[in-house]
């Protein structure tokens, strides 16, 4: 509070974050760098914030515009190794930037602490099997590219900037909108990428056991995210006490 001030009040938020089990910090690092490609596919999938201060505010996810306003969040850029990493995290500790590394709030990140890759993007969302579907699709996707790169098979690595116009896609629009597809240089619906990430993910699913959760992706372009049904309430009802009543039903089902 008193390093941030405003931003940290007014920081009323909250996130989903999920840890994913690293067997060491070369092989989290690079993982962490594939993966940043598949955030705003994820993230779609969880908007659940479109309301601010009584106001629809037009996002499906406005959360992130709120943790924008800190400093070290958002995308995480390209790191070539653990060192790289490490020596960045040194240099902002010794310039007095930061204490330690768990002042560094990007969406993505080696943990400083646990062995794990801490995804950070997301909403909160709706449901717990929501919460489950989308806890189960990061771990594939670390287990996929973990798969990869012990075939000394690489991933591309996209430029951050180029991934955070996908967050920004992802955020206004959640799953009704497009993405860029950065290989074909094109837009495509959310939908549509999503599931190449199920095909990319699918081999992997069976050793984790978590495929029935994995395709429950489809229930949420059936039924829409939170973000969606909560807009839904509030069109047809004109009140956010209703959206609040909507909400604690799904989420106690």
């Amino acid at each position: 509070m008193n390093e941030l001030q405003q931003a940290a009040r007014s920081n009323l938020i909250f996130g989903l974050h999920v840890h994913v089990g690293m067997e060491d910090r070369k092989m989290a690092i690079h993982i962490a760098n594939t993966a940043r490609y598949f955030l705003p596919h994820v993230y779609a999938l969880s908007t659940n914030s479109p309301f601010w201060e009584s106001r629809n505010t037009g996002y499906k996810s406005y959360r992130s515009k709120v943790f924008d306003k800190f400093p070290r969040t958002g995308i995480p850029d390209y790191f070539e190794s653990i060192e790289a990493y490490d020596n960045f995290v040194q240099l902002l500790i010794k310039t007095n930037c930061i204490d330690d590394a768990k002042k560094i709030w990007w969406d993505l990140r080696v943990h400083p602490v646990y062995n794990t890759i801490e995804f950070r993007i997301c909403d909160v969302p709706m449901t717990i099997q929501e919460t489950i579907t989308i806890t189960a699709l990061f771990q594939a996707i670390c287990a996929k590219i973990y798969s990869l790169r012990r075939q000394n098979i690489n991933f591309i690595n996209y430029q951050r900037a180029l991934i955070n116009e996908n967050k920004w896609r992802a955020s206004r629009y959640g799953i009704e909108g497009k993405l860029i597809d950065f290989g074909k240089e094109k837009e495509v619906p959310v939908k549509e990428l999503i599931d190449e990430l199920l095909e990319f993910v699918d081999g992997v699913l069976e050793d984790l056991g978590s495929r029935a959760d994995v395709e429950k992706v489809q229930d949420i372009f059936k039924q829409g995210t939170g973000a969606d049904r909560q807009l839904a309430t509030f069109h047809t009802t004109g009140s956010l006490i209703e959206v609040v009543k909507t909400i604690e039903a799904s989420f106690l089902a």
